[in-house]
């Protein structure tokens, strides 16, 4: 089975921050908006945006398997023995993914001298990225 690069799962996530980016883009338009036009502060709304990202790989990695970035580079997330993600699977890998950030990337680099390409939230979340062809995602 062909392994994911690490430059392949970057590429990915650049594509899926855009989306977010744009979602956040929107969820701050309204915040101002209900605030009467004034700049919004304070920890709820970054929480509110954590919780989008939650909701936005927890749907996306539960069905089909992919976020719209890994649609692109062909490729999805299964669980160990190539079962769709459950929602609690998925909620772990998107924790630890931010774990693997939060570290300055050590995570994510892991995949560099892992065997199997396998990232800390991979891992730990007992998941991995698989390649998909054409036949395959008909079948998803």
């Amino acid at each position: 089975m062909r392994k994911v690069h690490l430059w392949r799962r970057l590429a990915a996530a650049f594509y899926d921050s855009l989306l977010l980016i744009a979602l956040y883009f929107l969820v701050g338009w309204i915040a101002v908006m209900a605030n009467d036009g004034e700049a919004v502060d304070g920890p709820w709304l970054f929480w509110l945006l954590l919780i989008i990202a939650w909701g936005f790989f927890v749907k996306f990695w539960r069905y089909p398997g992919q976020t719209l970035g890994m649609q692109v580079w062909k490729f999805r997330v299964v669980q160990d023995n190539g079962a769709p993600l459950t929602v609690r699977q998925a909620t772990a890998r998107y924790v630890l993914a931010l774990v693997s950030w939060g570290c300055f990337g050590l995570g994510f680099l892991w995949a560099l001298v892992d065997k199997n390409q396998l990232t800390w939230h991979d891992k730990l979340s007992q998941t991995r990225l698989e390649f998909i062809d054409h036949k395959q995602r008909n079948r998803t």
